[in-house]
């Protein structure tokens, strides 16, 4: 059975999400390339070129990513909802601890998806 949607955000500052009603957290959902497939296999590169970053579960329509920081080794949770239906990647990325990230999670997914419109062009 496919996800209807991902895990809703806490509202503290350390995460972002393209399926929050919480304006300061949103983000937009990326675009499908051809088909999922194509989709899937784009964002498992992109997050393949990040350091620390570790595909713990895959479904047919989802993947979960756990990126452990630098400094402190926090972990941070990043998942990808793939909708055939909208033809678009939901994701959302949160820390697990802590209230403040300092961005960090925004500037991954930013990073994430300007690397992932680059490889579909």
């Amino acid at each position: 059975m496919a996800t209807k949607s991902l895990k809703p955000l806490s509202g503290s500052p350390n995460a972002v999400s393209t399926e929050t009603t919480i304006e300061a957290l949103r983000m937009e959902p990326l675009p499908y390339g051809r088909d999922r497939a194509e989709s899937i296999e784009t964002i498992k590169m992109v997050m393949g070129q990040l350091p620390r970053t570790e595909l713990v579960k895959e479904t047919d329509d989802t993947l979960h990513y756990v990126v452990t920081t630098k400094l402190m080794r926090f972990k941070d949770d990043v998942e990808f909802r793939f909708d055939d239906e909208t033809r678009q990647i939901e994701f959302r990325s949160a820390s697990r601890l802590g209230h403040s990230d300092f961005g960090v999670n925004r500037k991954r997914m930013q990073d994430v998806s300007e690397r992932y419109r680059r490889l579909m062009r």
